[in-house]
């Protein structure tokens, strides 16, 4: 499938009209709604404490059922689907070493897949766990705006929740993306950039402007690009422009690092490999061997 009139019909700051619904498409239901999560494998090059660290990274998209009030994965079916809505979620991941000592970083992300109805995502959340210590964010959305909630072995940073206006979140773009790109917001645009950027760089999240483009390139992909004035921040995304509109590659920029060590440097992902899977369900050692195939080992 085509991305129809993918840089057409946007003014700048407004996404085209969201007449878009998972269900209305019969390529795009087969693919999504097949009982199988997409596994993408990255070679990631993370910037961390000033220098460049080598390791991997993984994006795992899944569908399921979500309850809207709660915001989790409905597990109990004895009422049918009541009170929840089909969502695509994100889990990325990413691993690297800094040292004597690894990181791990994850970011969840779920959106429903009814745009028309949710334009945006219900909850994001993020963790990131090293030798130090542990710290977690979550968004959820709620009537008038979005409810914040962070925890940190930091002193500054521990126990805070706060509210902030709804708009657009970084961390939606991916699904987004997967989803329906031509209805990415353009132009000078609100936006609360990204929690793993934010959690690496000790920034809470706040509403930012951004001037975010869309073009399309020659081999046959886009490129998604979010630019922040205020935090000196570049986020690009490439992914192809016919559906499924894998993600191929992202690259991120700011001052990394503390002190002397502070340089501006780019953290950079590009895709190894992508199955379809019941990963959920291949958790014996004799499936350890399909870690091999993503280039995980």
């Amino acid at each position: 499938m085509l991305v129809g009139g993918l840089l057409m019909g946007c003014r700048r700051g407004e996404t085209q009209t969201l007449q878009w619904n998972a269900k209305d498409n019969t390529a795009i239901h087969d693919y999504w709604f097949s009982g199988k999560a997409e596994l993408s494998s990255y070679t990631l090059e993370q910037a961390r404490y000033g220098e460049m660290r080598s390791g991997d990274a993984v994006l795992i998209f899944v569908t399921e059922d979500f309850l809207t009030d709660k915001q989790v994965k409905l597990e109990d079916y004895s009422k049918g689907k009541e009170g929840s809505v089909p969502i695509l979620k994100l889990n990325l991941m990413k691993t690297f070493n800094t040292g004597i000592y690894p990181y791990t970083l994850m970011q969840s992300v779920f959106s429903p897949m009814n745009l028309m109805e949710y334009p945006h995502a219900l909850k994001a959340t993020s963790t990131v766990l090293e030798w130090c210590g542990q710290a977690y964010a979550q968004v959820n959305q709620e009537d008038k705006g979005f409810k914040i909630t962070q925890h940190s072995y930091f002193e500054k940073e521990a126990d805070k929740t706060y509210a902030v206006e709804k708009t657009w979140l970084e961390d939606e773009v991916w699904t987004r993306i997967r989803m329906a790109p031509e209805t990415l917001p353009t132009g000078d645009i609100n936006m609360i950039p990204g929690m793993l950027a934010a959690r690496l760089r000790h920034i809470p999240l706040a509403v930012e402007t951004a001037m975010a483009t869309l073009k399309e390139t020659s081999d046959g992909s886009a490129v998604y690009s979010l630019r922040y004035d205020k935090s000196d921040r570049d986020l690009s995304i490439r992914f192809e422009k016919l559906f499924p509109h894998r993600i191929l590659s992202w690259e991120e920029t700011y001052v990394d690092g503390w002190g002397d060590k502070a340089k501006r440097l780019t953290t950079k992902a590009t895709l190894k490999k992508t199955i379809k899977s019941e990963y959920w369900r291949q958790n014996s050692n004799k499936d350890a061997g399909i870690r091999k195939e993503l280039g995980l080992e």
